[in-house]
This record gives C-alpha cells, sequence and structure tokens, in this order.
C-alpha cells in the first residue's frame, strides 16, 4: 500500500512539471498585422445549427483580413440552417452556403462534411471550425500572423472555453486539463514522433499543400476524433504542427447543460482512448487514484491507517491535483476557484465514461445529432 501511493506522487510530480513548463510555453493567439496575406477559406461544417449559425457568421465576416472567404457546409439540417446564415450575411459575397450530399457509408458526418468544404475552398489556408466557435474581429489575422512565424503546416486552436452551468464549468477546462497537465507542448512542435500530437477540431487549420499530403478527412473517414487522427497524418508526413491557446480571441461555448456535456465528451471519450473499453477502465481508474481516494484517504486515513505519515501525505497528493488543476485553469482562462471542485469532476468524468461504454455495448457507437456513429481509427 505505501509504494502504490509513492507512485502517486511520483505521477503528480510528473505532471506538475509537466504542467508548469507548458504554462510558461503554450503559444496563445495575440493580435497582430500578418506579414504575408494568403487567401484563406473558413470552413464551417453545420447541422441543425440555426440558433447559433448566424451570430457565427457575423464575426467572421468582421473579420480584420482582407482576403478571405467563409463557406458553410448544410449537412441535412432540418431546422433553416442554411437560410439563417444567408440571412446573417446580408448579402455579403465573402460567404457561400453548400448543400451537403448523402452521408456514404464508412464516415463520420462531420468528416465527410469537411471533406466536401475542402472541395469547395479557393484558399491557400482552410481552416475549419465549428459553428459554435466566436472570432474576435482581430482573431484571424492573429492565427495567420501564428502560422506563419512557426512556419506550421497543420495549426490548432483551443478556443477559449465559455462555461455558465456547473455541469460546463466542471467538466469542460478537463479537456484543456488533460493537455496542459499530460502532453509537452515543446514536443509537440519540435519532435516529429506521432506520440506527441494533439489537436482540437473546433480550430483546426492547414496549408493546402499540407492537407492535400496528408490525405485530408478522407484519410479519417471514419475516425470519430478526427483533429487527432489528422494531427497524427501530420507528423507521419515529417511535416510540422503546432498547437495554441485561443486567448480570448477564438473562444467556444460547446455545451449549455448537464445533458449536453455528458453527450458530447461521451462522444468522443471511448474513442479516443483507442476504442478499447478496458483502456477507459484503467483511465478512470488511474484518475481516481490521483484525484479522488487521497480525499478519501484524509477523511478515513486515522482509522483504516491505509497509508503513510497520515494526515500529510494525504495533504500533499491533494495540494499537488488541486495545484494543478489551478495552473491548467489559469493558463486556460478558466475559473480558478473550480479547481476545488476536481474530485467532482473526476466523478462527473468517470459517469460520462460510463455513458460512452453504454453506448458501445447497446448501439454500437455514441448517438449524436440523429446518427449512431460508429468509430474506426
Amino acid at each position: 500500500m505505501v509504494l502504490v501511493w509513492i507512485f502517486a506522487l511520483c505521477a503528480l510530480l510528473v505532471i506538475s512539471v509537466i504542467c508548469i513548463v507548458n504554462t510558461l510555453t503554450f503559444p496563445r493567439l495575440r493580435r497582430a498585422a500578418p506579414a504575408q496575406i494568403p487567401q484563406v477559406s473558413v470552413l464551417i461544417p453545420a447541422r441543425n445549427e440555426a440558433d447559433i449559425i448566424g451570430e457565427t457568421v457575423v464575426r467572421l465576416l468582421r473579420q480584420c483580413y482582407p482576403h478571405y472567404e467563409v463557406v458553410v457546409l448544410d449537412d441535412g439540417s432540418s431546422d433553416g440552417t442554411a437560410e439563417q446564415a444567408y440571412a446573417a450575411a446580408g448579402g455579403d459575397l465573402r460567404l457561400r452556403v453548400a448543400s451537403g450530399e448523402p452521408l456514404p457509408a464508412g464516415w463520420v458526418g462531420k468528416n465527410w462534411a469537411c471533406h466536401q468544404l475542402a472541395g469547395q475552398a479557393r484558399g491557400e489556408i482552410l481552416i475549419f471550425t465549428d459553428a459554435d466557435v466566436s472570432w474576435e474581429p482581430e482573431a484571424l489575422p492573429a492565427l495567420i500572423d501564428a502560422m506563419h512565424h512557426t512556419r506550421a503546416a497543420t495549426f490548432t486552436v483551443w478556443p477559449t472555453q465559455q462555461t455558465y452551468t456547473w455541469g460546463e464549468r466542471l467538466v469542460v477546462p478537463m479537456m484543456m486539463f488533460a493537455i496542459i497537465s499530460y502532453l509537452l507542448e515543446i514536443c509537440v512542435r519540435y519532435i516529429p514522433w506521432p506520440v506527441f500530437a494533439a489537436a482540437n477540431g473546433q480550430c483546426l487549420a492547414f496549408r493546402r499543400e499540407a492537407y492535400r499530403q496528408i490525405g485530408g478527412h478522407a484519410a479519417v473517414r471514419s475516425n470519430i476524433v478526427e483533429d487527432v487522427g489528422l494531427a497524427w497524418a501530420t507528423k507521419r508526413q515529417g511535416l510540422r504542427l503546432v498547437m495554441a491557446e485561443g486567448n480570448h480571441l477564438v473562444s467556444g461555448h460547446m455545451y449549455h447543460s448537464w445533458p449536453q456535456v455528458r453527450d458530447g465528451f461521451a462522444k468522443n471519450i471511448l474513442a479516443g482512448h483507442g476504442g478499447q473499453p478496458l483502456l477507459l477502465f484503467l483511465s478512470a481508474v488511474f484518475h481516481w487514484w490521483l484525484f479522488l481516494l487521497p480525499w478519501v484517504w484524509l477523511a478515513f486515513g486515522g482509522v483504516l491507517h491505509v497509508g503513510p505519515s497520515w494526515p500529510w501525505f494525504p495533504l500533499v497528493l491533494i495540494g499537488l491535483g488541486l495545484g494543478v488543476r489551478a495552473l491548467s485553469a489559469a493558463a486556460a482562462h478558466q475559473r480558478l476557484v473550480d479547481a476545488l471542485w476536481l474530485p467532482v469532476s473526476t466523478l462527473l468524468m468517470t459517469a460520462i465514461a460510463a455513458h460512452s461504454l453504454w453506448w458501445h455495448y447497446r448501439h454500437g457507437g455514441p448517438q449524436w445529432k440523429g446518427r449512431t456513429v460508429i468509430h474506426q481509427a
């Protein structure tokens, strides 16, 4: 039992070092006038997004950048998404709305929509972004400037997440917590091995030639986590992948309630673990071990005598866990106070994992926007 807690301490110390280094080195979008002005295509797959597509289009058409187009792919919407996009543009010729073709066998819906968008695009830079991503006027030039200076072939932005309900606040920041705490960004930028690869499909940009070289979305047609698949493909081709934090220039508000958060994260969590239920289970055990069981030990260790140096040892483990969560929150512009709820976040992520496994065994895959999504890596 003593060795179990010593290993937990070592794991938390490694995570802490990674988090500190990333906090210091993680690129952030910054307002800038790009030295080069390539033609840019901003590409939005949209399925039943009538409630938000209008504001998204308006914001994108206000970009302080002279040479770009916005293309929306209406992926079989039944709520007037295309009409709302056209109305928001007010006749601005930089917007085009395309109608999506029926989903072929073997394709995930979003990947098929993005594949069609790439065929519609005219730009040298292709930027795929979700309908719920909010762009400040200086965001596009900041992204193009960062892409130029980092010499990135593939450039992904982790939007600053907007969270309001408790379900959002306790779960959505865990996405950036995982990136900042488990993956050294410097390795993503400079080491060519695919294991050092991550990306966020909310905002994913490519040089056109790089997109063609990695096979585009056709290469990840059946992959639910297509963003990670494209990041891996970038590395395999020896191209540079760069990540950046949105720094309030690019923001996202993915979900608005606990059921939406649960379903949205459950859609990807099993695929993010290689589609292996055992690996997902072991991941849940690992996070309980680091972020939940030290609290149980602190509460009952004086009676159960399950480890060394109670209560100081569990207090150290708890302090390291909360410190990493708070540091990642600061780096990602999230509420520091929500770090105190890390044990609850861990339980909610476990519930999400269980929901994903229920979908897997009951339906064969996630249920998303009226479709069963069958993942193949």
